[in-house]
């Protein structure tokens, strides 16, 4: 089972700067709430028992609030002192993962997936990398995926309209020692400069999941968020 999980906490929010102020991304409030809270709520009802926090802008909103610990889980900072891309912070968190594989998620995305599944799929494939994907209909928002019958990534085809299609649901599950056959830059996109790049290098494998998923990236999700998260369990509705 992945017991620990790096997050993605670094993000401007300069897209949400009309209905939140200026803090980290993760941290915009859903119903007096940071968003991150929510995210580490399913993340320990997954029982993950480690974080390694990756952040950056206003950090210090992070650690003040949450500081070494939440709700008896271990967190563990990682600062970028200029901004990295997510490969590049990806690449530097792991060097405070103190296990075989670890679980990688964004930290304004929140996908709510079986992680025993995920877990037993990345084993099964033997992967490097495996991708939690999400189907979606009528969409021009994200990226689409291509997976092989066997669940190995084919293809990465960028933002369009799209009927229907599988889309990157920004969480992953990573094997420790996956940049050690890579010479990269200290900064880098995770997506375009790691994943399209060496695609035919990597042991890239896909799983779709089609839980609830919600990206507060835009207004009008993020103003989603604040009707729908009181829906879940995990979250303290009641069922």
């Amino acid at each position: 089972m992945v017991e620990q999980a790096i997050i993605l906490a670094g993000g401007l929010g300069t897209r949400l700067r009309s209905v939140v102020e200026e803090c980290p991304k993760s941290m915009a409030l859903i119903n007096e709430k940071p968003f991150l809270e929510y995210l580490l709520d399913y993340l320990i009802s997954q029982k993950i028992q480690k974080f390694i926090l990756s952040v950056g802008y206003k950090s210090a909103f992070i650690e003040s609030h949450f500081g070494a610990s939440y709700k008896g889980t271990k967190i563990v900072y990682v600062y970028e002192d200029t901004p990295l891309g997510t490969g590049g912070a990806v690449k530097k968190a792991l060097e405070y993962v103190d296990a075989d594989c670890t679980l990688v998620t964004n930290g304004d995305t929140l996908f709510l997936v079986d992680l025993v599944q995920f877990f037993q799929v990345h084993q099964k494939t033997k992967a490097s990398i495996s991708l939690a994907l999400k189907s979606m209909k009528d969409f021009d928002r994200y990226g689409t995926v291509k997976i092989s019958e066997e669940g190995k990534v084919v293809a990465f085809q960028e933002k369009q309209y799209q009927k229907e299609g599988f889309i990157n649901g920004g969480m992953y599950l990573f094997n420790k020692n996956v940049f050690d056959a890579f010479v990269m830059e200290e900064k880098f996109s995770l997506e375009k400069d790691f994943f399209e790049k060496y695609l035919q290098d990597l042991a890239l494998c896909a799983w779709v999941s089609d839980p609830y998923f919600l990206d507060i990236g835009i207004p009008e999700d993020y103003q989603k968020a604040q009707s729908e998260f009181v829906k879940f369990p995990v979250f303290g509705a009641k069922k």
